[in-house]
């Protein structure tokens, strides 16, 4: 494509994009934060099959790392009434937790003797 092909074509993109999102933020299925986006399918499953969805779809579970994006987990976790998987893990030393992909948290925003693994945290 040439320059202003491809301009437009970026700008059909874009538009495209944002009547998606903006289906999904009137059907409260996604929320934002941080520039990241926050989604659900509100369909109750496993870790692993929470973290195989997550992955097909180009994403991954929800990690906070900051309080906007724990706020923007709480929502859903509010709106539907039931827990969130997060994609952290414990880690080899009982009691701390790591990214998934085995680094150390930069956040945490647990309950006061949590986590404790009654899911509460």
């Amino acid at each position: 494509l040439r320059g202003n092909e491809m301009e437009d074509v970026i700008h059909q993109l874009e538009q495209r994009i944002s009547r998606l999102e903006g289906v999904l933020r009137l059907e409260k299925m996604i929320t934002a934060s941080g520039g990241k986006i926050f989604s659900t399918n509100a369909k109750k499953a496993d870790f692993y099959t929470t973290w195989k969805i997550c992955k097909e779809a180009g994403g991954s579970i929800a990690t906070p790392r900051n309080p906007g994006e724990n706020d923007a987990i709480l929502y859903f976790v509010k709106k539907f009434n039931a827990y969130a998987y997060l994609g952290m893990k414990e880690s080899l030393i009982p009691s701390k937790f790591q990214f998934l992909d085995g680094t150390k948290l930069s956040y945490t925003n647990w309950h006061s003797n949590e986590p404790s693994g009654k899911g509460e945290e």
